[in-house]
C-alpha cells in the first residue's frame, strides 16, 4: 500500500508528525489490524503445534455417534 499524500509537520528541524488523508488512514489501520490478527494466529498455531488433534472427518463421525476410526464398530454385529 502506498500513501501518496502525506504531509509532515516539523519541530526544530525534525519531522514530528505525519498528516495523511482519512481514507488512507483507514486503509493503514485495517492493514495493521490484519497484521495483528495474523500474528496472533501464528502464535496460537505454534503453541498448539504438538497438541493432540483429530481430523474433521473424525470429528463428524464422533458427533454422529460413530467410531472415529473408519470401519470400527462400537457394537458387535449379530
Amino acid at each position: 500500500m502506498t500513501i501518496p499524500k502525506v504531509q509532515t509537520i516539523g519541530k526544530n528541524g525534525k519531522k514530528e508528525f505525519a498528516v495523511l488523508p482519512y481514507a488512507d488512514f483507514l486503509k493503514l489501520q485495517a492493514a495493521l489490524d490484519d497484521y495483528g490478527d495474523l500474528r496472533s494466529l501464528r502464535e496460537a498455531r505454534a503453541a498448539e503445534a504438538n497438541a493432540p488433534a483429530i481430523s474433521l472427518s473424525e470429528a463428524k463421525r464422533c458427533l454422529l455417534g460413530r467410531s472415529p476410526v473408519r470401519g470400527a464398530s462400537r457394537r458387535p454385529r449379530r
